[in-house]
C-alpha cells in the first residue's frame, strides 16, 4: 500500500513551479510532507508557495533564470542554505515556444527553443551533483516529452532527445554515488491556459493550423486517443522521485497513453 507521506522531510527542488505540471508537482509533494523549493523566473511562483503554506506545507521560493548556469547555482545555493541538503531535483522547465515546420524556424528561434528546453535541465543537474555526490544520495527526475517523435517542433524534439540521453548517461555515471536519474516523457496534457504564455505573440491563422497539426498528430499517435491530465503526469513524476522506485534508474518513462515517443 502506498504511503500517503512519501516525502516527509525530504528537500525537493521543483523547477518551473509557477504553472502547469511543475505547480502541481510542488503542491502534491508538499502535501506528502516534502520541504519544497519552488523555482521559476515568474513572480507567479509566490502564489503557489502561498497556497502550500496556507495548507500547512513548507515552501521556499527562488526566483531564477534557469537558462543560465548562474540561475541554477543560485537555486542550489538557496536550497542548501535553507536546508543543508537536497534530496530530490525535479527538472520541469521547458516547453515548445513556436509550432511550425522546421524550415520556417529562424536561427534565433531555434536557439531560443534549445535554451528553454535543454539548458535548464543541463545546468540544474550540473549544479546539484556536487551536493548529492558529497552525501552519496540523491534523486533526479527530468521532465522530457514523447515529442521526440512528432511534427512542427523539431528544436523542442532535439532538446528533449538531449534530456533523454543526459538522463541515461548521468544514471550510468552516478549510480556509484547513490544517485538515481530518471525521466518522464510527457504526452499531450490537458492544462489550464497559461497565465504567462511561452510565446507572447498572437498566433497567425497559419500558425494556428500548424499547432492544430501537433494536436491531431498527438491524439492519433496515442493508442488511447486522448490527452492526459496533469495529475496523470504528476503521479509518474512523484513515483520516480520516491523510494517506491528505488531500483529504477536510467529510465525514460513515456506517459502518453501508449505513445512511446
Amino acid at each position: 500500500m502506498r504511503s500517503p507521506l512519501r516525502f516527509t522531510d525530504k528537500v525537493i527542488i521543483v523547477t518551473g513551479a509557477a504553472q502547469g505540471i511543475g505547480r502541481d508537482v510542488a503542491i502534491a509533494a508538499a502535501q506528502e510532507g516534502g520541504l519544497v523549493v519552488l523555482v521559476d523566473r515568474s513572480g507567479l511562483v509566490h502564489e503557489v508557495a502561498a497556497e502550500i503554506t496556507a495548507a500547512g506545507g513548507h515552501a521556499l521560493v527562488v526566483n531564477a533564470d534557469l537558462e543560465t548556469y548562474a540561475g541554477a547555482q543560485q537555486t542550489v545555493d538557496a536550497a542548501l542554505q535553507a536546508h543543508g541538503r537536497i534530496d530530490i531535483l525535479v527538472n520541469n522547465v521547458g516547453g515548445t515556444i513556436w509550432a511550425k515546420p522546421f524550415q520556417e524556424y529562424a536561427e534565433a528561434e531555434i536557439e531560443a527553443e534549445i535554451r528553454r528546453s535543454l539548458f535548464p535541465t543541463l545546468w540544474c543537474c550540473r549544479a546539484v551533483l556536487p551536493a548529492m555526490i558529497e552525501r552519496q544520495h540523491g534523486v533526479i527526475v527530468n521532465v522530457s516529452s514523447i515529442a521526440t517523435r512528432s511534427i512542427h517542433r523539431i528544436p523542442y524534439a532535439a532538446s528533449k532527445g538531449g534530456v533523454n540521453s543526459m538522463t541515461a548517461s548521468l544514471a550510468f555515471e552516478h549510480a556509484q554515488d547513490g544517485i538515481r536519474v530518471n525521466a518522464v516523457a510527457t504526452g499531450g496534457t490537458e492544462a489550464p491556459p497559461r497565465k504567462i504564455p511561452r510565446n507572447a505573440s498572437a498566433l497567425s491563422a497559419q500558425e494556428e493550423l500548424w499547432y492544430q497539426g501537433i494536436v491531431d498528430q498527438t491524439i492519433a499517435s496515442s493508442p488511447m486517443h486522448r490527452y492526459g491530465t496533469i495529475r496523470e503526469q504528476v503521479n509518474a513524476i512523484l513515483f520516480l522521485a520516491s523510494d517506491e522506485s528505488s531500483y529504477i534508474t536510467g529510465t525514460v518513462l513515456p506517459v502518453g497513453g501508449g505513445d512511446q515517443g
